[in-house]
């Protein structure tokens, strides 16, 4: 070894690697995922979360009025020509917000230890008033869906427009119910949001719709 290559060593200085600050934040992440990892371990083998006959029905019959308007948004998006900027951005928020909702109402029905979607038939019991699934408050009618299908341009976004406030304050009635009939933290709150959200889209696409006219 020459002697600038041993006067540039000495310079180098190894932390040890509990001063090495890049080692404290990989430590810290590490601790915070084996954290999360061991909370949802706990949480999901132990806990036994508080549920009624509302908080599984609500979770049931909103996954099925989700899917329809997710439906409805994709096909706006894939179908219609010369769609609405405004509509089409909304359109994709409806996508992505309500698949994920409904991912987490799976979640929740798993930790209720429910089946994960209403195979009856039969919905809204757990408001007291059944009636088929496709029938449920805001659902489009086939007819309504044909009448979509079949219209273009401007036609098609009021048709759209007006499908999807009808179905926002339908499923804003089912969350209300449950904000006030349900028994658990984590629906309840759900349901709030869902309405939160719906409610800011209702006054939009209305909007849009009274500028068609």
């Amino acid at each position: 070894m020459s002697d600038q290559e041993q006067s540039l060593d000495d310079q180098i200085t190894v932390l040890p690697w509990w001063q090495n600050p890049l080692n404290f934040i990989a430590l810290g992440l590490s601790m915070l995922i084996l954290g999360a990892g061991i909370g949802y371990y706990l949480g999901d083998s132990s806990a036994t979360p508080d549920k009624n006959k509302v908080d599984i029905g609500f979770l049931q019959d909103m996954r099925y009025h989700h899917d329809q308007a997710v439906q409805i948004a994709y096909y706006y998006r894939t179908s219609v020509t010369d769609p609405l900027p405004r509509l089409n951005i909304i359109a994709e928020e409806i996508l992505l917000s309500q698949q994920l909702e409904s991912g987490r109402m799976v979640q929740l029905l798993r930790s209720f230890h429910a089946i994960e979607a209403n195979d009856t038939g039969t919905a809204m019991t757990w408001m007291g008033h059944a009636m088929p699934i496709d029938e449920m408050d805001g659902l489009a009618s086939q007819g309504e869906l044909d009448s979509l299908a079949a219209a273009q341009g401007d036609e098609a976004s009021k048709i759209f427009a007006t499908l999807m406030i009808n179905h926002h304050k339908g499923g804003i009635a089912m969350a209300n119910y449950a904000i006030e009939h349900a028994a658990n933290n984590d629906v309840i709150n759900m349901a709030k949001s869902m309405i939160k959200g719906q409610q800011a889209e209702v006054g939009e696409l209305q909007a849009i719709l009274d500028s068609l006219q």
